[in-house]
């Protein structure tokens, strides 16, 4: 897949950023702070029949153009060739996603990660997971307490594999386990395709969508319910009734350049296959 397909400038204006351009530490911190903030993760496209393509045009028109968001896979390629446009020097990872579950769980690695080697040491970058995504840099040491602008993080060992945490307020709360070894991208076009086309993935049937906000908020929509939760932990709840709600909240909150019809399918599956209001690990 060619990252010089990408349109920097339309990217960098979808995002909204018009700082600096060099390379740095600081503009890699403030371009994960944009991203994430500028395009949601969503899942919704898998629950209309459409498995997410990864190459950079169609990324492109998708989360750019049509001004949608994207899962890991999207975000971070369409991220990936962002930053390779103005010359970071990235290599392509994966992770075991533990969110939820025990930290040595055995799980497949289906999370697409970034490792950026800047002066200052090794650093990684992901703008794809979810409502716990790091919003800035993290150096890839363990035990290294890291303020970021919503949670405070660190890496901790677990069989050569670095493991995220965030501290919430139950404590330390594991997020993915990081495998060091690069990946090509025909291992993320496998991995894609058995994310949104496997029965036993959360994203067929349940409308899935997150955003970082402002004063350390994290915003994510898992069916019905919509949480609001502080850098802490402390969550709000509400549950949405009505299409209408469901639309006011996608296109209002989320910013989602969806369709009537397309929010009204994506409903009508939840109510008919979706697992309601059942807590799903990944998206506590």
């Amino acid at each position: 897949m060619s990252d010089t397909q990408l349109d920097q400038k339309a990217w960098l204006t979808r995002i909204g950023y018009s700082g600096s351009l060099t390379p740095t530490l600081e503009t890699l911190n403030q371009l994960i702070l944009a991203h994430s903030h500028s395009i949601p993760y969503e899942t919704l496209d898998i629950m209309l029949g459409q498995p997410p393509k990864l190459d950079v045009p169609t990324l492109q028109h998708k989360m750019i153009a049509s001004r949608r968001g994207g899962y890991c896979f999207e975000q971070n390629m369409l991220f990936r060739a962002g930053l390779r446009s103005l010359g970071y020097r990235i290599t392509s990872l994966q992770g075991r996603v533990v969110r939820g579950l025990e930290i040595d769980a055995p799980r497949p690695a289906i999370h697409m990660l970034l490792k950026v080697e800047l002066p200052e040491g090794i650093y990684l970058a992901d703008v794809g997971f979810g409502n716990l995504a790091p919003t800035c840099a993290l150096l890839l040491a363990p035990q290294i307490e890291q303020e970021t602008p919503h949670e405070v993080m660190r890496f901790i060992d677990v069989g050569g594999e670095l493991t995220l945490q965030a501290r919430l307020k139950q404590g330390w709360q594991h997020i993915y386990r990081v495998v060091p070894y690069p990946r090509y991208d025909g291992e993320y076009e496998i991995t894609n395709w058995y994310t949104a086309t496997h029965p036993d993935t959360p994203y067929q049937c349940n409308i899935i969508v997150a955003k970082p906000g402002p004063n350390r908020r994290r915003i994510t929509m898992y069916n019905a319910r919509v949480t609001v939760r502080d850098a802490e932990g402390h969550a709000e709840k509400r549950w949405l009734a009505t299409e209408r709600e469901f639309r006011d909240v996608l296109r209002g909150e989320f910013e989602l350049n969806m369709s009537d019809q397309q929010i009204d399918e994506c409903v009508a599956v939840m109510k008919a296959k979706g697992t309601g209001d059942a807590p799903h690990p990944f998206f506590a």
